[in-house]
């Protein structure tokens, strides 16, 4: 990388690179990067140049730096775009319908993909927790759509729902409810059978029944 670039491009690149070095050694959350000396050799730019762009990076939340201890790779989970977007953005009702609609477009295609799929409708994590449910009656909601997100095999679907459902304040949070053990049945039964569309209905039917549990 060449030190003449104009700044903006330099950052640019820099993020990039530092993405780069993230994804090929595999640093997973938690995991430390190179220190700043080390990457401006590694890149071919100055510190200052480095510092300014982990600087900036951690104000975004996606490293954080432990005094005395380094950089390292944070939690997207963790990321501190939600607490902004949450004090800042999403506080007005139109803004929060979108957020749940562009979640819910994500769980109905994921759902698509798995009911389509005989092998993945076929998976035993669909018959776990419907014995679950009927034995015990009742599931953690969550378990049910992250298990449905995950199978779809879209990491990145799977970032982004994640994001949606911390801004959209956790709609799966908890145990689900007697009121709920009648619908989600359906749904993980029209799954396992490949019913598409009636499962897609069930799916509608039960959030349906947990925004107004919310109200």
């Amino acid at each position: 990388m060449g030190v003449d670039k104009p700044a903006s491009k330099m950052f640019i690149q820099i993020v990039r690179e530092l993405r780069e070095i993230i994804q090929n050694e595999k640093i997973p959350p938690g995991g430390k990067i190179p220190s700043e000396r080390v990457l401006a050799e590694r890149l071919n730019v100055g510190r200052s140049s480095i510092r300014e762009a982990l600087r900036s990076l951690e104000l975004l939340g996606l490293i954080e730096t432990r005094r005395g201890g380094g950089t390292f790779v944070a939690d997207f989970r963790n990321h501190q775009l939600v607490e902004v977007l949450s004090t800042f953005i999403l506080q007005e009702e139109k803004t929060l319908r979108n957020v749940h609609e562009t979640r819910k477009i994500l769980e109905r295609d994921a759902i698509r993909i798995v009911a389509e799929d005989e092998k993945l409708r076929n998976l035993p994590v669909w018959e776990s927790l419907l014995t679950n449910l009927i034995i015990e009656g009742r599931i953690e909601r969550e378990d049910l759509m992250r298990e449905i997100i995950i199978t779809s095999n879209n990491r990145l679907v799977l970032k982004i729902w994640i994001l949606l459902k911390q801004y959209g304040k956790e709609p799966y949070n908890g145990l689900s409810t007697e009121e709920e053990q009648p619908f989600l049945q359906t749904f993980i039964s029209e799954i396992m059978l490949g019913h598409t569309e009636k499962a897609i209905q069930a799916f509608e039917l039960w959030t349906m029944l947990l925004h107004k549990e919310r109200e």
